[in-house]
């Protein structure tokens, strides 16, 4: 038997779950409609919205381009963002986009 416990590999695993990456993003599409939303696989997440793979808003309404992103460690971190910028006026979004992607470049090319 070697020197590690079950307990110790357990550790292990549950660091390294909580090591995973967050996000939320932002998507638009030509006429500028917003779609927030959080994932944990952010290439994934957007392509499946610029395929039109998953039912609703963003397919209804061909939001396509990725205009924002942020990342977190922790889900519950990222959720309570998610909500918060859910919650804000027009407005506050477009402010908090513009100060990282003031020409609204589709930012899925660089991830």
């Amino acid at each position: 038997m070697t020197g590690s416990s079950h307990s110790e590999e357990r550790r292990d695993e549950e660091s390294q779950k909580s090591m995973k990456d967050y996000y939320i993003y932002i998507m638009t599409n030509k006429s500028k409609t917003l779609y927030t939303g959080m994932t944990n696989n952010l290439n994934r997440r957007v392509y499946e919205h610029k395929n039109k793979l998953i039912e609703g808003f963003t397919k209804k309404y061909n939001i396509d381009k990725l205009i924002y992103f942020e990342l977190f460690n922790n889900p519950k971190d990222a959720i309570r963002r998610e909500k918060q910028i859910k919650g804000w006026i027009r407005k506050k979004k477009i402010e908090l986009i513009e100060s990282m992607n003031p020409e609204w470049k589709d930012l899925s090319e660089g991830i």
